[in-house]
């Protein structure tokens, strides 16, 4: 059996506590990320929002918003996906308004984060999808090795370690960020 994203949208009706992903009219419910994984998300949405919002440069989204992709095994036009990145950005010039729905585009920047229960394979199958759609960059972020691998199509991964700095030059000029940053403190 086929879903449909009107499938997916009753199912999350019925079950508003699940996350959900609808893959070539299959849907998969997303178990909820370890706590370390969203804090990582929480904080890259954090250091991404305070440099975009105050130049007005796009969107930035979590882990909850849906995007409909078109199938890549055949160019499906029945938009048979929706996938939901644990962070995006949009520029402004593609998403002016924003929309109180999924939304039919693919993000200039998707990011995944591994959780304690992830493996790399599919993340990264993801992550390529979301570049041979359209996206500019797509990140992994792997706390396990405390490292950030920056994809972007047609080139060799870039693995960034604590003491480098993540830059996006592509798509937020001057923005930057020490790797480091992203992994949450110790209190004392």
């Amino acid at each position: 059996m086929s879903f449909a994203i009107k499938d997916l949208e009753q199912l999350q009706t019925e079950h508003p506590e699940w996350q959900m992903e609808l893959v070539e009219g299959k849907i998969i419910v997303m178990g909820p990320s370890d706590y370390e994984s969203e804090e990582i998300g929480a904080r890259l949405i954090t250091f991404l929002n305070n440099w975009v919002m105050s130049r007005r440069l796009g969107r930035i989204t979590g882990s909850s918003a849906g995007f409909i992709i078109p199938s890549i095994e055949d160019g499906d036009s029945e938009k048979t996906n929706l996938r939901a990145p644990d962070v995006s950005f949009v520029r402004a010039d593609r998403l002016k308004k924003t929309k109180r729905d999924f939304v039919e585009l693919v993000p200039d920047l998707m990011v995944e984060i591994k959780s304690k229960s992830d493996r790399i394979k599919p993340l990264e199958e993801k992550i390529q999808l979301f570049l041979q759609l359209g996206s500019t960059v797509g990140i992994l972020i792997d706390p396990d090795k405390l490292t950030v691998t920056v994809y972007r199509i047609n080139q060799t991964p870039m693995v960034l370690q604590n003491g480098e700095t993540l830059v996006l030059p592509d798509l937020l000029p001057g923005w930057e960020l020490a790797v480091s940053e992203l992994w949450p403190p110790e209190f004392e």
